[in-house]
């Protein structure tokens, strides 16, 4: 066999298995499929590729490269999460989460809180630029009050992951806000106001959803109850303090004042630790007894309690006994060890994402869609089809941006289409979709940070269903098209 061109049938085939494969773990193992089955799946799909690839005269070794070359691209997106993880296990010792908790349970309703914490979360998103960031700090302490409110996860986690894209998709500080426009050919201010024109609606309409949701949860008594008792459990087992405050703004405002995430959230770990052992002393002893026994360890002094406490608390699982069941779900982390389910989907995802695209399958299948553009809706249609349709089968959004990216522009600008309205397209499908899918590394990262599965909070995520269909639906109507650069030649004019 030669390595010509593939068939548009052979192209599918692989992602066709896929899907096949990945229902059934749904089938089979419901939410807990991406604990091992999603993985096997992709890897099984993967190998297909591999082994269709060869058999049309293709060698091992261009599989090799290519997958060395999307991981390694992919090294700072796992750093990322390991550091969550461990800044989980900091916070959460230290007393900053339970204290997040504690005064959230005191200002927020029932029937407020789903449009709050979208509020909230599209706040700081839009500050720092990070919508991992947000979930990552703000979002774990919401998950926790709205919990403790007796909300829906899902819900809890739509209006989180809602108003954390947002605010990313809007912030001159986010990496994808910056990739869009610069792989469509505008300006990044451009963009953003182009933007503005679909976002806000979106969020809008996404808002009057989770506040309609709210007002059918109305707080009664025993809810009123069951907060205060909580409470009275986070009290007692925590030093709650404003001044814990201290470290998750600091982590905010570096994150907002361009310090790359790596370390901002690495120091945000260091952070948590030095609160822990200043405020928590009595909690990292206990701790530290439970993980590694009396007579083990750095011996019983403050320092030498503490040290085994927290490096425990950033790498392994933690969780504080308490007479509540729910506080004390509440009060349990995973560390980085509890990433490591996330980080093995993210490997296995990239991976079939990468010997797809050496195979030459994924060219073909851009190509298909290419051919059936034809006015200015077709054109956004397909550009947004193709966002989705590789956050699916290239699990990842930056490809997911630029592989359309990089396909549709010189199709819009030979319909003399200003580069902005591709640059749109590629946000208002690419970004907020990719955490919608249970094996895009965005869907898997969030929720290895919430735990919540994503099946379970994707139906809630409101904003990033109406995102995409806004930008469909401005551009049937012909609502704010830039107007054809008249010394461009149309193709459909």
């Amino acid at each position: 066999m030669t390595s010509s061109r593939p068939s548009l049938g052979l192209s599918l085939f692989p992602i066709v298995i896929l899907v096949l494969l990945l229902a059934a773990d749904v089938l089979a193992f419901g939410e807990d499929s991406s604990y091992g089955s999603n993985q096997i799946a992709l890897l099984l799909a993967s190998g297909l590729t591999v082994a269709i690839g060869m058999w049309r005269g293709q060698n091992w070794a261009s599989f090799e490269q290519k997958i060395k070359d999307t991981i390694g691209d992919a090294i700072g997106a796992i750093l990322i999460l390991l550091l969550i993880g461990a800044l989980a296990g900091t916070w959460l010792v230290s007393g900053i989460i339970p204290t997040l908790i504690d005064v959230g349970l005191d200002v927020l309703s029932k029937e407020v809180f789903l449009p709050a914490a979208c509020i909230l979360c599209a706040a700081v998103s839009l500050a720092t630029g990070s919508s991992w960031g947000t979930v990552g700090t703000v979002g774990v302490a919401l998950i926790g009050i709205g919990q403790a409110l007796g909300l829906s996860e899902g819900w809890i986690a739509g209006a989180i992951i809602s108003g954390a894209y947002f605010g990313d998709k809007l912030s001159p500080l986010s990496d994808t806000t910056n990739l869009a426009p610069t792989v469509a050919g505008t300006d990044l201010f451009t963009h953003i106001r182009f933007m503005l024109w679909t976002t806000v609606p979106s969020i809008v309409i996404a808002l009057i959803v989770f506040t309609m949701a709210g007002l059918g949860s109305n707080t009664d008594v025993a809810d009123l109850g069951g907060a205060a008792m909580m409470q009275a459990e986070l009290a007692k087992h925590f030093n709650l303090h404003w001044a814990l405050f201290l470290v998750p703004v600091g982590v905010i405002v570096l994150i907002a004042r361009r310090v790359a995430p790596v370390p901002a959230l690495f120091l945000g770990v260091l952070g948590g630790a030095l609160a822990a052992a200043i405020a928590q002393p009595a909690l990292l002893a206990t701790l530290a007894e439970d993980a590694l026994g009396p007579a083990l360890g750095l011996g019983p002094t403050r320092w030498g309690t503490a040290f085994t406490a927290l490096m425990s608390a950033a790498a392994l699982d933690t969780s504080i006994e308490t007479g509540n069941p729910v506080v004390t779900d509440l009060l349990s982390a995973g560390g980085m060890k509890g990433m490591l389910n996330t980080v093995w989907l993210i490997i296995c995802a990239l991976t079939f994402g990468a010997v797809m695209g050496a195979a030459g399958f994924l060219e073909r299948i851009t190509d298909a869609i290419l051919t059936a553009v034809k006015g200015t809706f077709s054109l956004v249609f397909g550009t947004a089809f193709s966002s989705v349709v590789f956050n699916i089968i290239a699990a990842d959004q930056y490809i997911a941006i630029v592989v359309p990216g990089r396909m549709f522009r010189e199709a819009y600008k030979q319909r003399g289409v200003a580069p902005q309205l591709l640059s749109r397209t590629l946000e208002d499908a690419g970004t907020v979709t990719s955490v919608l899918i249970p094996w895009n590394t965005c869907g898997v990262a969030q929720s290895g940070v919430l735990g919540v599965g994503v099946l379970a909070f994707a139906p809630y995520c409101v904003f990033n269903y109406v995102s995409p269909l806004m930008t469909l639906l401005v551009a049937a109507i012909g609502f704010k098209i830039p107007e054809p650069d008249p010394n461009v030649l149309t193709e459909d004019a």
